[in-house]
């Protein structure tokens, strides 16, 4: 399953608290971006069926359909001259685009 920086887990709940008090963030994988799928990422609330990750107390859901495009990947929060935000590691990916929100998964 998905690993949660500790940065990650602090920025997460510093945003679920100013914009999502029950919930935490949704995290999915939908074709698209310029390398044939991409990550996508919204604040929401646990639906059934998703796979379910806490770490420091945040929570990250996981809907069933993306949870082995994600399996083994890092979630991590940079703040950096190049932006802020929401970074996955996919150790799965073949190539990822530069901006880091989509990839091409490895043959397997």
């Amino acid at each position: 399953m998905i690993t949660v920086t500790d940065n990650a887990a602090r920025a997460l709940l510093d945003l679920v608290r100013d914009k999502c008090a029950d919930g935490g963030l949704r995290l999915a994988v939908e074709k698209g971006g310029c390398a044939g799928l991409q990550y996508a990422m919204t604040l929401g609330v646990e639906q059934p069926g998703d796979l379910v990750v806490e770490h420091l107390g945040c929570r990250v859901f996981v809907d069933p359909a993306s949870a082995g495009q994600l399996a083994d990947c890092t979630l991590d929060y940079e703040d950096g001259l190049a932006g802020s935000g929401f970074r996955i590691q996919n150790p799965h990916a073949a190539r990822s685009c530069g901006c880091g929100t989509s990839f091409e998964p490895a043959q397997s």
